[in-house]
């Protein structure tokens, strides 16, 4: 009967070992789990911060483009037959004179063009055209008076747009929008 009852203490301790393993090796998978789980988010917690930096570098970067836009290029002059001498955005600047830059605090000294309600006064934008310069051109809007995404550039007088300006299909960008 002795052997009898070492068998079974025997079984018993074994049967708990066994257990014991089980559990152990269990919560260790469950850690590790834990831990892949951990790290997945910690990753996309990096991408998104990385990508938050990214757009704030972008947004404070006066030059690189917040949006792009396509639409006809077209002169106009601050005598033409319908204007006279204001702009919509800021009546009191007068451009009768043959004015057609301003000084703008952050871009320096920009054309003026006047577009539709799509973009906001102030606006700055970005575009080229061999017709008016070799290097790209930056303007602010500061008239309203066309349609879409159109674009009209105040010039000395209509003779300087029509000769120099014309009328072209031009793909601009968007630096800063409105004040």
């Amino acid at each position: 009967m002795n052997k009898k009852i070492l068998r079974s203490i025997k079984k018993v301790v074994e049967l708990f070992l066994l257990l014991l393993v089980v559990v152990f090796v269990e919560s260790s998978s469950n850690k590790k789990d834990n831990k892949i789980l951990n790290d997945n988010y910690n990753k996309a917690i990096d991408l998104s911060i990385m990508a938050l930096k990214l757009k704030e570098d972008i947004a404070n970067d006066l030059y690189s483009a917040k949006d792009t836009f396509t639409g006809d290029l077209t002169g106009y002059s601050a005598d033409c037959p319908l204007c006279n001498g204001h702009l919509a955005c800021l009546p009191n600047y007068y451009v009768l004179d043959g004015t057609d830059t301003y000084q703008d605090m952050s871009y320096g000294n920009v054309r003026i063009v006047a577009s539709s309600k799509n973009l906001a006064c102030g606006t700055i934008i970005r575009f080229n055209s061999a017709h008016i310069s070799n290097e790209p051109v930056l303007a602010i809007v500061l008239d309203r008076g066309v349609l879409g995404n159109d674009i009209d550039l105040l010039t000395p007088s209509e003779e300087y747009a029509l000769r120099y300006v014309g009328r072209s299909v031009i793909t601009y960008d968007v630096l800063r929008s409105g004040w």
